[in-house]
Formats: C-alpha cells, sequence, structure tokens
C-alpha cells in the first residue's frame, strides 16, 4: 500500500488539517483511499516504534498491525496522521536541530511497515513563528531557556529534510509552507489522498474561511459556481485576488512575543527562510507546494 504519513509539523493547523480529512472518509474511500480516525493507529503506532526504538529488529507483524488500523477494510492508500510521528514539542528542538529524533523514527515507521511504499506529507514554518507555537503551552522557565538558547534565524527546514533523505532516500517528502495554507488547503487534501488537481472533496476552503470575511466567501463561492472546471492554478488566482480584497486583517497579523527577540533577529529569520523554501524546493525527493 501507499502510506502517507502526515507528521505535523506543530502549529501548522494540523488538527484542522486532520478533521478536513476525516470528513473526506466516504469520498476518498471510493477512491481507494483509507482516512483511519487517530484512536485506531497512534498509540498502537507510538508503542511499536517505541519498542523498534529500544530494541531494534523486534519482530512485529505488519499484518497485525493493519488488521486493527483498517478493522478488516481494503485499500490501495492509507493516510495517517499525527504531529508527534517525529517527537513531541517538547522534543521538537535540540539547539537549532529541528526534530533530532526523525531519521530514527522514520527508520522505525519503515521497520513497521517493510512492504510498503511510505511517503511523508508536512508543513513548515517560519522559525519566528514556530517556535513560539511550539513554547504555546510551556512554562515561563522554558519559554526564556528556548529564547536565549536559540536564535530564529539559524533554524532551517531543509536541514532536517537533507537528514531524512540520507537515512530513508526511499520515502518521499511532499511539503508546504504554513503561510501559504489557506490558498493550498484543498490541493494538500488532495496531494494526501493522490487525487487529481480540481477532483471534488469537502471543506476545502476551510481554512480560507477562517481568515476572509463572511461577505468575501459567499462572493467567492458565488463567483466559483459559474465555472464548471478551474485549474489548479486559476483557482489559486481567484483565492488570492479575494484575499486581498476581504481579508480579515486581525488574522493575518501573528504578534511574536519571546524574550529577547527583536524585530530585526525576525525579520532576518523571514529572509532566511525563504531562502530556505527556495533551496527545499530544488532538492531531490522532495516536492513543494506553493502558490
Amino acid at each position: 500500500m501507499q502510506v502517507i504519513l502526515h507528521c505535523g509539523a506543530h502549529s501548522t493547523e494540523e488538527d484542522r488539517l486532520l478533521k478536513t480529512l476525516l470528513r473526506n472518509v466516504d469520498r476518498f474511500g471510493d477512491e481507494g483511499v483509507a482516512v483511519p480516525g487517530p484512536s485506531q493507529y497512534r498509540n498502537l503506532l507510538k508503542d511499536g516504534m517505541a519498542r523498534l526504538l529500544e530494541q531494534p529488529g523486534t519482530p512485529i507483524s505488519a499484518a497485525a498491525l493493519w488488521d486493527q488500523i483498517l478493522d478488516g477494510r481494503a485499500a490501495e492508500r492509507v493516510i495517517l496522521s499525527n504531529p508527534h510521528f517525529f517527537g513531541s514539542q517538547r522534543r521538537a528542538l535540540d539547539g537549532h536541530m529541528l526534530y533530532p529524533e526523525a531519521e530514527a523514527r522514520v527508520r522505525a515507521l519503515q521497520a513497521l511497515f517493510p512492504a510498503d511504499q511510505l511517503e511523508l506529507h508536512i508543513a513548515i514554518r517560519d522559525p519566528g513563528g514556530f517556535v513560539p507555537g511550539l513554547l504555546e503551552n510551556a512554562g515561563p522557565d522554558r519559554i526564556n531557556t528556548i529564547a536565549t538558547e536559540i536564535s530564529p534565524q539559524c533554524l532551517r527546514w531543509s536541514d532536517l529534510f537533507e537528514r531524512l533523505r540520507q537515512a530513508a532516500p526511499e520515502v518521499a517528502i511532499t511539503t508546504w509552507c504554513y503561510e501559504d495554507m489557506p490558498i493550498l488547503w484543498g490541493r494538500i487534501l488532495r496531494s494526501m489522498a493522490g487525487l487529481e488537481d480540481g477532483a471534488r472533496i469537502s471543506g476545502g476552503m476551510d481554512l480560507l474561511a477562517s481568515i476572509m470575511s463572511s461577505e468575501g466567501m459567499r462572493r467567492l463561492r458565488h463567483y466559483l459556481a459559474q465555472y464548471d472546471e478551474l485549474s489548479e492554478a486559476h483557482r489559486q488566482r481567484i483565492f488570492v485576488a479575494f484575499l486581498d480584497k476581504y481579508a480579515l486583517e486581525d488574522e493575518l497579523v501573528e504578534e511574536v512575543d519571546m524574550p529577547g527577540w527583536t524585530e530585526e533577529m525576525l525579520e532576518q529569520a523571514t529572509e532566511m527562510y525563504d531562502q530556505d523554501v527556495a533551496r527545499i524546493s530544488q532538492m531531490d525527493g522532495v516536492t513543494l507546494l506553493s502558490l
């Protein structure tokens, strides 16, 4: 089977994305794509990975795992979503290394499903927003420690992807920028399900609706209803045009409050992030979904 592992990252609308995937269970099922509920596999895979990380080579039956995950249903493609596949929020950073356990964990996932074709789907985010997002529920001491130890302009997603490609070169990676997700939402869902551009899905504008006025969404839906077929690129241009006019400005402004982080540091982080995204777009085995 094709196994799509949605690995977050943390603080990139990962929960909302899973909920929208689950809204499409029947639609995707018609195409041979299964979207099991997280309770069917998260603890199961967590325990299996822990055993393999502690004792590599431990025999684990993939057939037994799939029986529990799919509950006897047949599928050609399965989407499994867990932002903790590469580690918890607390373990997402080690100095300026993102997800230091990612290589060992992807190898453990390969060992769990040795006969299946694994693919990683993961969002990336400007470190100036990603790090505070990781620390949303952290205490003051941890926030101060991280703010002191880490410079946002020094974090590189491309380094993570290079490590993953070296550890598991046969596992393809699909990624996208968190900042583009309202426009790319439907495309991300279709990519996970392996559907063609423009294929019918539910909730393809869910995230866009959260940052656009109700009047703007009403007008957008009316406009789209006039066209039977639109390419993904054309649809995205329409989204951008309506967002320029009807965006909820308060939803677009991101306040970053990290002790010692200056506006200059955040501007530099965004500049380096843009360069990092360009580098990622050229990496072998990595597909960047972009505007």
